[in-house]
């Protein structure tokens, strides 16, 4: 696919082969006019945050938003004698799993640090700290011990064959563990990541608190190198394909930049060589997090940790169109498009660590360091956050389809999420016991419940087309993890419009020359 994209930047001149570009500082005084209007990203924040109230497991707050859920699995863990309620079920399912769910907090936890201002302007950052802490809550109550993790609530086969809301649940709620016989080295080192960022989140307002979560992020590292077994010999969902090398890097990484202790930075620069360039952010491959995390370290005098730097920037070379080395195609419209299932999940972790990264170059005191190089193209902090922004607003509705595919917000979006608690009348609205019935599964009607802030995993197919399905998990389906990733890139997004015209863009048009048909008449149906 030949694809070429014009990139205008803010009061400069832009050669691109034979087409020049100008935009003369008269265009720039209204800041928010070239950056977005932040008003856009704000609202689509505030949904995105208050999507984790209509994930919670567990006995809900009289501070609950979502008023459509109840109270659900408040016997998690009792016949074993332990206390695992509360978190949040992963999904459209009614599963807890512990790593997916650690790595939200990682995210979570990430756009809190990072972008503490902007969220804390928006009203947000109260919220995205209740959101850290249902989660961290939980995460303590699942590490049974030293050397032992509750790594899942709930059989997976089992609650995927029955379609009831969480308030009626009564699968199977089977625990899985990892320790020193059943080894999971990815999931005890991603807790082990979020208690260390969770930590760096809480230090100033619950810093007793705060100092826990430091401790058992030392503790469940230790767990994790000493214990070295990957979880895709024992697991039961959510196995391993990427190894466990890159969650022993992250994890380091993240006590690091909490502690600053040499033992960690010793760690990280002994095994960078696990580090390889990688197209793609995900629960299960957290290079790229590394790499962007490591950078910031070399960009600041750190020399011995250049092949984070080299990767990171191998990312991003991997991701931008016209790169002559990307990786991931893009459809007509222009979102990446790397797979037909699930694919929003991997665009906005994509966003955000393009987001996050142009960032750190963007602040880097070396000017020759402020650019990508990919072959003969080189990529500009502001064309790289111009990209990521295109895929963020894409979602949000700039589509040839005009369709948002977050929940709630626009005039248009998915009324027929994947999702049981979202499906089925509220308990307040229906008391009565709904059972494992299909009956709401393959229901035509809009979801009676409308979850605020969902981005459906999935979403329009390679030729920016969709349908709404409720049957169709693979493209209706929300996690926890696609929004914690969405929630870091609006955050980063707010950033741009504060800092004004001299560090925002536009990105007008793209034109793309595809060999794929350029169909975009729309299929969807609600």
């Amino acid at each position: 696919m030949n694809v070429t994209v014009l990139f205008l930047l803010c009061n400069m001149i832009i050669n691109i082969g034979n087409i020049t570009i100008t935009l003369a500082a008269d265009n720039v005084d209204q800041k928010l006019s070239s950056c977005g209007s932040s008003n856009h990203y704000k609202e689509a924040l505030e949904k995105g945050i208050l999507f984790f109230e209509g994930q919670r497991s567990g006995k809900l707050p009289p501070t609950q938003r979502a008023r459509w859920r109840g109270d659900s699995a408040l016997n998690d863990g009792k016949a074993q004698d332990v206390n695992l309620t509360g978190g949040y079920y992963d999904a459209g399912d009614n599963v807890k799993f512990t790593w997916p769910m650690a790595y939200t907090v990682t995210l979570l936890s990430w756009a809190a640090i990072e972008h503490q201002w902007e969220l804390s302007s928006a009203n947000q950052l109260e919220y995205l700290r209740s959101a850290i802490l249902w989660a961290t809550d939980y995460l303590l109550k699942a590490q049974d011990s030293q050397s032992s993790l509750y790594a899942q609530v709930g059989d997976g086969t089992r609650d995927h064959q029955c379609w009831e809301r969480p308030e009626d649940m009564d699968t199977p709620r089977t625990i899985y563990k990892i320790d020193k016989k059943t080894p999971g080295t990815e999931v005890a080192a991603e807790v082990a990541a979020a208690f260390a960022a969770a930590s760096s989140v809480f230090k100033h307002t619950s810093p007793r608190y705060a100092d826990r979560l430091m401790h058992q992020s030392k503790e469940m590292f230790q767990f994790a190198i000493t214990n070295k077994g990957s979880y895709q010999g024992s697991c039961p969902y959510y196995c391993s394909f990427s190894g466990y090398e890159d969650e022993l890097l992250w994890a380091a990484a993240w006590i690091y930049k909490l502690t600053g202790e040499k033992y960690y930075l010793r760690y990280l620069t002994a095994n960078q060589a696990w580090s390889h360039p990688v197209a793609e952010f995900s629960w299960d491959n957290k290079f790229a997090g590394v790499q962007t995390l490591m950078a910031k370290e070399f960009l600041a005098g750190n020399m011995n940790l250049s092949n984070y730097k080299t990767d990171a920037d191998a990312f991003v070379c991997a991701m931008m169109p016209g790169s002559g080395s990307s990786q991931i195609k893009t459809t007509p419209g222009g979102l990446l498009y790397s797979r037909e299932s699930s694919n929003i999940q991997y665009v906005t972790g994509a966003a955000m660590i393009l987001l996050y990264y142009s960032n750190t170059l963007a602040a880097s005191r070396s000017g020759s360091a402020q650019k990508v190089q990919c072959g003969y193209k080189c990529f500009t902090p502001a064309e790289i956050t111009a990209f990521a922004k295109s895929q963020i607003d894409y979602i949000l509705g700039d589509n040839p389809l005009k369709m948002s595919y977050m929940v709630g917000f626009g005039k248009r979006f998915p009324m027929q999420l994947h999702h049981r608690g979202a499906s089925i009348p509220s308990i307040y609205a229906h008391p009565e016991k709904v059972g494992c019935s299909n009956d709401w599964y393959y229901s035509t009607m809009p979801n009676p419940n409308v979850h605020i802030g969902a981005i459906v995993g999935g979403g329009p197919n390679a030729n920016d087309q969709f349908i709404d399905l409720r049957s169709d998990y693979s493209h209706l389906e929300p996690t926890i993890y696609t929004n914690a990733a969405f929630v870091g890139s609006l955050a980063s997004l707010l950033g741009l419009v504060r800092e004004g015209a001299d560090n925002c863009l536009l990105m007008p048009h793209q034109q793309q020359n595809s060999t794929t048909t350029n169909n975009t008449s729309s299929s969807y149906s609600s």
